[in-house]
């Protein structure tokens, strides 16, 4: 970027980008920790609910022990479950982008549009059956537009967090892909093990982090489970992958005078020439 162009950008924008380009993510404070807590109100409520349990006092807790009240084969039951309360919320969308709309505004730009439906991540201590496989989102047809709001429900650290390849180290693997291209994702994995950023996030902080890069998480050997939720957002006017604008995103910060464009039309018939 120009010395020109980054003069129209505010002193934290600009520190906010450099963090970003140079990492591939940027760790924050919660924008909103009243949205944050509500939602994590809401997850523990609905999994106090599916275990048929009374509502929790000490919700922090109650998530990080989730283990000792189900096992792997409920997991995907639960989180189901909790995943789609969680999105029945009319006031979910908003509040999730609540806890980083200075951060995606700087990163992404003021006319946004957000994934439609909020994921969920459960992760119990030893539990093999909820792996993610070190990947990058853009080679199943994501847009390289996009970013990641990963948002903990509880303190991620170490294995009970993820992890990610920062840019130089990723560009540089990429450079060696017909050499890496043809491994399994565990040798991969163990090509760029050294190099891999284990972000250390806890809870009423959030992440925005490039989905180009390599990322994933492995077997959780902490002593507590992983909450963690993720949406995508992206420019409304940068190029779209395989999802698409309408079926998997939605525009959420559309400014007047783009809404006023797209519906323009110009008159019937076309415009004469002066003589």
């Amino acid at each position: 970027m120009t010395d020109a162009a980054q003069s129209f950008l505010t002193d934290a924008d600009r520190a906010l980008a450099e963090r970003f380009l140079a990492n591939g993510f940027v760790v924050v404070e919660a924008e909103d920790r009243s949205a944050l807590d509500r939602i994590r109100a809401l997850a523990a409520e609905l999994a106090a609910k599916y275990l048929k349990s009374p509502t929790p006092d000490d919700v922090s807790h109650f998530l990080d022990r989730i283990h000792e009240k189900v096992d792997a084969a409920q997991l995907n039951d639960l989180r189901l479950t909790v995943i789609g309360g969680l999105n029945a919320a009319a006031w979910l969308r908003p509040a999730y982008y609540g806890l980083a709309r200075s951060a995606l505004a700087a990163i992404c730009g003021n006319e946004l549009v957000m994934q439609r439906r909020l994921n969920l991540s459960i992760q119990l201590p030893g539990d093999e059956s909820s792996l993610l496989p070190v990947h990058a989102d853009v080679w199943a047809g994501d847009s390289p537009f996009e970013v990641v709001l990963w948002v903990p429900l509880v303190d991620c650290h170490d294995t009970k967090s993820m992890f990610l390849l920062p840019p130089e180290p990723d560009h540089a693997a990429r450079a060696r892909w017909d050499e890496l291209g043809g491994k399994s994702t565990e040798d991969l994995f163990r090509a760029i093990e050294a190099d891999l950023e284990w972000l250390s996030v806890p809870y009423g902080k959030v992440v925005v982090f490039s989905q180009t890069l390599m990322h994933g998480n492995r077997v959780n050997r902490e002593k507590d489970s992983r909450w963690s939720m993720n949406c995508r957002f992206k420019g409304v006017f940068s190029p779209y992958g395989d999802k698409k604008l309408g079926e998997f995103f939605e525009p959420i910060t559309l400014r007047a005078a783009s809404r006023m464009g797209l519906d323009y039309e110009f008159p019937r018939g076309g415009l004469k020439a002066e003589s």
